[in-house]
C-alpha cells in the first residue's frame, strides 16, 4: 500500500460503504481527503453528505448539479446510437461513471491532489469504469481502491468499523439489506441479496420508479416527441432542457409501467450477474428515436449503425467512453443523425410503449412510390431484372450443387 498520498479527492455518497472509506483513508493514508458528490438526478438530498463530510473534518467539499450535462453530454449522445448492451440494457449505471470520473480528474487539478478514490467493489464493472476513465484523462494518477485493499472484507466488519468511529449508520444498514440500490436520472438497478437467485422473480418492492404494468391505467396514454439532429426536445409541443426532458419521461414511462428489466449479464470482469432495472424514460426515448429514425435514415445508413451499436454499447459498458475507437464511433454516430428531426407520436399502455405516428420535414418516406393505389413514379417491370440479377449467384450456387 502507498504511504505518500498527500491529498486525495473521493468519490463520495455520503453513504456507510463512503463514509467508511472517507475515515479509512484518513487513517490508512494519513492524508487530506476531498469530497467529491454529483446529483445526477438519483433523487436523494445531498446535503446530508456534506454534514458527515464536515463531521469528518474535510475541508474542501464539492456537491455539484450535474443533471444537465448527464444528459445532454452522455445519455444523449448514447441515445443516438440506440445504444443496448446484450440486446437490452440501456446502460444506466455504466453512462454515470464516466462524468463523475472526469469531474474528480478536473476537481484533483484544481485543488493539487495526487489521487482519486472510489468506492466500487473489487468484482464489479464499476472499478473498471472508475478507473479507465481516470487513467484516460490523467495518465500518471494515484488511485485508490480501498475494496481491493483493506481487510473490512464483510458487512460485519464494516459496521463494526463505522461504530468504532462513530459513522452514523442508517438502521437498514444493521442487518443484511434486502439489496443494493444505484440511481440516476437515467434509471435505477437493484441487485445482490434477496435478487441473487436468478430463478426468483422480484419482489414489487424492488421497484421504486414504476407502477407494475398490471397496476397501470387502464386507459392508454398518448405523448409527443419532437427531435432535432437526434436529439429530444420538446414533449407535446413544449420545449424542455435535457435533465427535464427526461425527467418528463420517467413520470410518463413510471406512471404506465415502462421500463422494468430483470437481465442476466455478463460483466467485464468475467462473471454473470442478476439485475433488475427501471428506465421509463430511457425505454420511452429509444421506441420514439427509432421511430424517427425509421422515415429519415438512408436504409444503408441504419443499417450499418444497426451492425455497429453492439460495439459501441459493449465499449461503454466495459469503460471505454474515453477511448479512441468510442469517439471515432461517435462522429459517425453524429454525422447519421444530421437529418433526424421530426415528431414521433406514442402509446404507452401497461408496461408497453409503441410509436403510433411519425413525421418529419426530411422524411425519406414517399407515399407515391409505395402506394398499392396507380402510380406514375414506379415502374414494376424494373422489379425483374433486379430479382433476376440477385438471383445470379443462388443459380450458379445451385447448377455447381446439382453437377457434384
Amino acid at each position: 500500500m502507498a504511504r505518500d498520498v498527500k491529498k486525495v479527492v473521493l468519490a463520495y455518497s455520503g453513504g456507510l460503504d463512503t463514509s467508511v472509506i472517507l475515515k479509512w483513508l484518513q487513517e490508512a493514508y494519513g492524508c487530506e481527503v476531498v469530497t467529491f458528490t454529483a446529483d445526477l438526478g438519483q433523487g436523494e438530498e445531498l446535503e446530508p453528505a456534506r454534514k458527515k463530510a464536515e463531521m469528518f473534518g474535510v475541508k474542501e467539499i464539492f456537491i455539484e448539479d450535474l443533471r444537465e450535462t448527464f444528459v445532454r453530454d452522455y445519455v444523449f449522445p448514447m441515445f443516438r446510437a440506440n445504444a443496448l448492451y446484450e440486446g437490452v440494457y440501456l446502460l444506466g449505471t455504466s453512462i454515470a461513471r464516466p462524468l463523475i470520473a472526469k469531474r474528480q480528474i478536473e476537481i484533483a487539478r484544481q485543488v493539487g491532489a495526487d489521487a482519486v478514490a472510489h468506492g466500487a467493489t473489487g468484482k464489479g464493472n464499476d472499478q473498471v469504469r472508475f478507473e479507465l476513465s481516470y487513467y484516460a484523462l490523467e495518465p500518471g494518477i494515484h488511485v485508490i481502491a480501498p475494496w481491493r485493499e483493506w481487510d473490512l472484507t464483510s458487512r460485519t466488519r464494516l459496521i463494526d468499523f463505522a461504530e468504532k468511529h462513530q459513522i452514523p449508520i442508517a438502521k437498514d444498514k444493521r442487518g443484511e439489506a434486502p439489496f443494493s440500490v444505484d440511481a440516476n436520472l437515467l434509471h435505477t438497478s437493484s441487485e445482490g441479496k434477496a435478487l441473487e437467485d436468478p430463478w426468483q422473480e422480484p419482489e414489487e418492492f424492488v421497484y421504486s420508479r414504476t407502477v407494475s404494468p398490471e397496476a397501470a391505467p387502464d386507459k392508454p396514454t398518448y405523448v409527443e416527441i419532437e427531435f432535432e439532429k437526434g436529439d429530444a426536445v420538446a414533449i407535446d409541443g413544449e420545449k424542455l432542457s435535457p435533465a427535464a426532458l427526461l425527467t418528463r419521461l420517467n413520470d410518463l414511462g413510471g406512471a404506465n409501467g415502462i421500463g422494468r428489466l430483470d437481465l442476466v449479464e455478463n460483466r467485464f470482469v468475467g462473471m454473470k450477474s442478476r439485475g433488475v432495472y427501471e428506465t421509463p424514460g430511457g425505454t420511452v426515448l429509444l421506441a420514439a428515436h427509432r421511430g424517427i429514425e425509421s422515415i429519415t435514415l438512408d436504409r444503408g445508413a441504419m443499417h450499418l449503425k444497426d451492425d455497429l451499436m453492439p460495439r459501441y454499447a459493449e465499449l461503454i459498458y466495459n469503460g471505454f467512453w474515453f477511448s479512441p475507437e468510442r469517439e471515432m464511433l461517435q462522429a459517425l454516430i453524429d454525422k447519421s443523425q444530421e437529418h433526424v428531426s421530426g415528431t414521433v407520436r406514442l402509446k404507452l399502455y401497461k408496461g408497453s410503449v409503441r410509436v403510433v405516428g411519425r413525421k418529419s420535414p426530411n422524411t425519406l418516406y414517399s407515399l407515391s412510390h409505395v402506394t398499392f393505389e396507380e402510380d406514375a413514379v414506379y415502374d414494376q417491370h424494373d422489379a425483374e431484372g433486379f430479382i433476376k440479377l440477385n438471383a445470379l449467384r443462388l443459380k450458379l450456387l445451385r447448377r455447381r450443387g446439382m453437377n457434384s
